[in-house]
C-alpha cells in the first residue's frame, strides 16, 4: 500500500471520524503538525485535534538569503496566530543549518554543474520530514503531520518520493485527499485566522523570493547554461544569434556550461524512450511502476522499469528530461518510488 495515501484523513466538513484510511486510530495520539504559516497546514491541526488527536503545532524556521525580502517572522505570527485559535502548544524548530546544507548547497552546486535540481524534494527529505520528524520523536510525539496533498490538481505525492520510507509510513497527510476548495471551506468552518490566505508561490523556505532572483545573486548573470533548465522556455534576449531572426517560442533543449551556450529549439519533445536514474528510493518494488512522472505537473509516461536502472517508456517522450530533475513512479495512481535524472 502507498504509505502517502495510508495516512490520509478521512474526514469532511461535517464528519468526526477519527481513524486515517488504513485503520489507524489517532485518538489520544500526540502528533507535531508542521505549521508554515498557511491554510494546508492550519486545517490538517484542526482535523487532527477535531478527530481527538493531541496536536502540536511546530513552525520551521529555514534559511534565508541574506540582504533579500524575508517573511519567516509573518509567517511564524499566522502560524502562532493558528495555534492560539485552536488552544494548542506552539513550538518552534531551527532548521536553519540542515536547510543551508540539505536543500541550498545542493541547489547552487546541482546548478553550477549545469544540471536542474528539485530543492522541494530535498527540503521534504531534510527538513520537513527529516530534522522535523526527528525533532517530534525527541519530544515524545508519536508521529507527525504535514499540509501535503495527495490527489487532485494540487497533488504534491511528486516531491515525496526521496522521504525514508518508515518516515513516510508514519507521516499523517490530514488534507491529503481533499480539494483544495474543500479545504478552504474547512478553514472557514474551523474559523482559522489564515482562511483567506493566499497560497505561496515561492520555493519552499525562499519564500518571497523567487528561484531566478536567488541564482542570479549566487551565480551571476553572464552564464544562461547555468539559469536555464532543459524544456524552458528562452526568452530573448538570451537566445542564439542563429535563432534571433526566427519566430519562437524557443525551448532550451542543451546546454555547455564551460562555453556558456544554450542549445534551442522550437519543440521540446524528445525523440527518445529511455530515463536513466540514479539515487533511487522504493516504497514499492520497481515491478509495480507503470508510469513515471518527470516534472512536476509534467505530463506522465507508460512504461517500466530495466534492471539496469532506465525507464523505459511506450512511446516516444513528450520532453526532453532534464538531468537532475526526479523522476518519480507510480502505478494505479499510488506512489512506487523516484530517482535523480542522470546525465
Amino acid at each position: 500500500m502507498d504509505p502517502v495515501r495510508s495516512k490520509t484523513l478521512e474526514m469532511s466538513a461535517d464528519s468526526h471520524a477519527s481513524r486515517t484510511s488504513n485503520g489507524v486510530d489517532v485518538q489520544g495520539k500526540k502528533i507535531f503538525v508542521g505549521l508554515s504559516g498557511g491554510v494546508d497546514s492550519a486545517v490538517s491541526a484542526a482535523l487532527l485535534k477535531e478527530a481527538g488527536a493531541e496536536v502540536t503545532g511546530v513552525f520551521i524556521k529555514g534559511w534565508y538569503p541574506p540582504g533579500m525580502p524575508c517573511t519567516w517572522a509573518a509567517e511564524r505570527r499566522d502560524a502562532m496566530r493558528v495555534a492560539a485559535r485552536l488552544h494548542i502548544p506552539f513550538l518552534t524548530l531551527d532548521a536553519s543549518a540542515e536547510y543551508k546544507t540539505g536543500v541550498i548547497n545542493y541547489l547552487v552546486e546541482e546548478y553550477r554543474a549545469g544540471r536542474t535540481p528539485n530543492p522541494d524534494v530535498m527540503c521534504n527529505r531534510e527538513v520537513k520530514c527529516g530534522a522535523f520528524y526527528r525533532f517530534a520523536k525527541a519530544h515524545g510525539a508519536d508521529t507527525i503531520a504535514t499540509g501535503h496533498y495527495r490527489s487532485g490538481e494540487k497533488d504534491q505525492s511528486y516531491f515525496l518520493w526521496a522521504v525514508p520510507r518508515d518516515i513516510l509510513a508514519a507521516t499523517i497527510f490530514p488534507v491529503g485527499n481533499h480539494r483544495k476548495e474543500d479545504v478552504r471551506m474547512l478553514a472557514k468552518r474551523f474559523r482559522l485566522p489564515v482562511a483567506e490566505k493566499k497560497d505561496s508561490q515561492g520555493v519552499c523556505f525562499l519564500g518571497s523570493v523567487s528561484i531566478e532572483e536567488f541564482l542570479r545573486a549566487e551565480l551571476g548573470t553572464d552564464n544562461p547554461a547555468l539559469l536555464y533548465t532543459i524544456g524552458q522556455r528562452v526568452s530573448s534576449e538570451s537566445l542564439p544569434s542563429e535563432a534571433l531572426a526566427k519566430k519562437g517560442p524557443w525551448y532550451v533543449v542543451g546546454k555547455d556550461v564551460e562555453k556558456k551556450e544554450i542549445q534551442v529549439s522550437k519543440t521540446r519533445a524528445s525523440s527518445e524512450q529511455t530515463i536513466r536514474f540514479k539515487d533511487a528510493n522504493w516504497f514499492q518494488s520497481p515491478a509495480f511502476a507503470q508510469e513515471a512522472q518527470y516534472r512536476y505537473r509534467g505530463p506522465r509516461v507508460r512504461g517500466h522499469i530495466s534492471e539496469d536502472n532506465y525507464f523505459v517508456s511506450d512511446t516516444a517522450l513528450p520532453e526532453i528530461p532534464a538531468p537532475g530533475q526526479s523522476v518519480v513512479f507510480y502505478t494505479d495512481d499510488e506512489l512506487v518510488g523516484g530517482g535523480i535524472i542522470a546525465g
